[in-house]
């Protein structure tokens, strides 16, 4: 029976390729509980080891098979410049490096506008920038405008209510030296006519 039972490992030395590869194929087995040897190992049955051979050809077929297409292809080309006795190596090199310079005056193409760009949004943003500062400047000139107006407004105020306190105080001392004053004979009366 031991016999029967791989490893990973030697399943994958026999088969010719990597342990991860048989770890990618382990899991599409139905039986999700792998056997163990002695050692602890996961060890494969002879049914385990068939249902990945079978999918480890399937998959060495169409590398196969992508690989002989690839290689009549190649050697369509290459009979086809053998026929052109003209084409060579240094042509075929030649050609390629004025693709890879047409291709890259068009990424410095697309790259000059992306600059110029960019350079016309920095000027414009400076614009921006200069005229908010501008603004700012204005807006704390007036800001201090306001604050002379309104410190004038508070001297002239004061003054206002200084001079009406003084008219006040001169009012009330001209009440208290006119004695024969109308007023203040009537409330002297009242006052003696409520004492009697």
């Amino acid at each position: 029976m031991s016999e029967n039972l791989k490893t990973i490992r030697d399943l994958a030395e026999e088969l010719g390729v990597s342990k991860q590869a048989i770890q990618y194929h382990i899991k599409y087995l139905t039986n999700k509980d792998r056997q163990t040897n002695d050692k602890g190992v996961i060890v494969l049955s002879s049914e385990e080891q068939r249902f990945i051979r079978s999918r480890v050809d399937k998959q060495t077929n169409k590398r196969t098979d992508k690989n002989q297409a690839n290689k009549r292809q190649t050697d369509k080309q290459a009979n086809g410049f053998d026929n052109k006795k003209e084409w060579n190596v240094d042509q075929y090199l030649l050609s390629e490096i004025e693709g890879v310079r047409k291709n890259r005056d068009k990424q410095l193409a697309v790259k000059d506008k992306q600059l110029e760009n960019k350079d016309l949004q920095i000027s414009q943003l400076q614009n921006l920038l200069d005229q908010q500062q501008r603004l700012a400047l204005q807006d704390k000139k007036l800001l201090e405008e306001y604050k002379a107006e309104i410190k004038d407004l508070k001297a002239l105020t004061a003054q206002t209510q200084s001079s009406t306190d003084e008219q006040g105080s001169v009012n009330e001392q001209s009440d208290v030296e006119e004695p024969n004053h109308p007023q203040t004979a009537k409330s002297k009366k009242w006052w003696r006519f409520y004492k009697t």
